[in-house]
């Protein structure tokens, strides 16, 4: 296990070698709710910013789950709609999901939440369910972010606030059945504490 820091340098290093032979390496970020990932990957994106002099694309997962009893499906749309496209060669395209609608586009956005990409890039994702036993064949790194429960639900509360705190049980629910079926962290290239 590396600490946070250590794991942003080990895994900046480890995409620029991967940009050699593809320009458009994929590196998943997973890990249970509350446990860094986001920091990590905004962290990351900015660290290969600065390393490649180009941005890579970061696709949230909380984007892509269709509510709070979602974390498989959205692994699934994941998958179909963007891991597996990009691994064909064709571009990937995929609708947000609106949380306050309870459905998939955004009418205020332009193109109502439709998001493309086409490689040139690395793409990280981030978020509970980015890697499956599917999404570990696609992507070209992967990170297994892990915090003591604690620590976590506190988190949880400090970012969402006490209204949303029913949902810990029932996102936790989801989370022990999908890394007990998908072994997310046994396939994880590096497990980082944070």
């Amino acid at each position: 296990m590396q600490d946070f820091h250590q794991a942003v340098a080990a895994i900046t290093k480890q995409v620029v070698s991967l940009v050699d032979k593809n320009p458009a390496p994929i590196i998943l970020i997973d890990g249970r709710a509350a446990s860094g990932k986001s920091h990590l990957a905004a962290e990351l994106k900015n660290t290969l910013f600065k390393e490649l002099e180009q941005a890579p694309r970061l696709i949230h997962m909380d984007d892509l789950y269709p509510g709070w009893e979602g974390l498989q499906l959205g692994s699934f749309y994941l998958n179909q709609q963007i891991l597996q496209p990009l691994s064909a060669g064709k571009p990937a395209h995929w609708q947000l999901w609106d949380w306050q609608e309870g459905e998939r586009g955004r009418a205020e956005e332009p193109g109502n939440g439709w998001r493309e990409f086409s490689g040139g890039t690395p793409l990280i994702v981030e978020g509970c369910g980015a890697i499956s036993r599917v999404s570990s064949e696609l992507a070209d790194f992967r990170v297994w972010i892990e915090a003591p429960k604690e620590i976590r639900h506190a988190r949880w509360l400090e970012r969402d606030g006490e209204k949303f705190n029913d949902f810990w049980h029932i996102w936790a629910a989801q989370e022990d059945e999908f890394y007990q079926q998908e072994k997310s962290q046994q396939l994880a290239d590096l497990v980082i504490e944070n």
